[in-house]
């Protein structure tokens, strides 16, 4: 154990004595562990961050978008704001789409970035 941790273990340990960690939420429950085997290794910390913090993926917050704005024009009976809101959900759409193509375009990318250095490692 370096040095670094043998101080953070102490200082826990610390803590723990002076009772500063007794009113910590979720205190004596099961921890929740997420299944985190469909992101990426190296983006498993950002992902964890991201998500504690109430911030959702481009991708996902123009879905929720999508379906608030399908809602609003099902309930809609104003003929000029329905058409409005259909044009929004429209431009919603496309940029959905955009965004999907350019992921698929840059995994497609990188894959064929990773190929090349394993054929040259090898």
């Amino acid at each position: 154990m370096d040095i670094v941790a043998m101080i953070a273990e102490q200082k826990i340990r610390e803590a723990i004595e002076r009772g500063e960690l007794d009113n910590l939420p979720g205190k004596g429950k099961p921890l929740e562990i997420e299944d985190l085997s469909l992101v990426p290794e190296d983006l498993r910390a950002g992902y964890i961050i991201l998500k504690n913090a109430g911030v959702l993926p481009e991708e996902m917050e123009l879905k929720k978008e999508l379906v608030t704005l399908e809602r609003l024009i099902e309930s809609c009976y104003d003929e000029e704001e329905r058409q409005e809101l259909k044009q929004q959900l429209n431009e919603k759409i496309l940029r959905f789409n955009i965004l999907m193509e350019r992921r698929k375009a840059s995994r497609h990318t990188l894959r064929q970035y990773r190929d090349k250095i394993y054929r040259r490692l090898r």
